[in-house]
């Protein structure tokens, strides 16, 4: 792939992902965002945390995610949607359970754009 196609499917990714955060913050009450411009802020910092700071949460917490077969790994992103809530601002989410259902839903939607968009290809 060229580096021009590289750069237009990062930012199809971006947009997609910041109709996944608008979409999502419509049907949670608990979560609020300002704007379209908020949601790709969001989107691309939600990525950037997912690259950096997930990982290294994930290894502190194996014995955790053993014990609990996985699913601590739905509380780190809940806490990933906090950390974000703190540092973007015009996004707020209103406690850790909004948040928990915010990653679970924006990843469900996430999903359906992702299979929407491989299927026109």
């Amino acid at each position: 792939m060229s580096k021009s196609s590289d750069a237009v499917g990062i930012l199809t990714q971006l947009v997609l992902g910041a109709v996944s955060v608008i979409i999502t913050a419509y049907l949670l009450p608990g979560v609020h965002v300002d704007g379209f411009v908020t949601a790709i802020v969001l989107t691309a910092l939600l990525a950037l945390l997912n690259l950096t700071v997930k990982p290294i949460l994930i290894v502190l917490t194996i014995p955790i995610t053993i014990v609990t077969l996985g699913l601590f790994l739905l509380a780190i992103n809940a806490i990933l949607i906090l950390l974000a809530s703190e540092i973007v601002g015009g996004f707020g989410v209103d406690g850790f359970w909004w948040a928990l259902a915010f990653a679970l839903i924006l990843s469900l939607i996430n999903s359906l754009l992702g299979v929407s968009l491989g299927a026109k290809n």
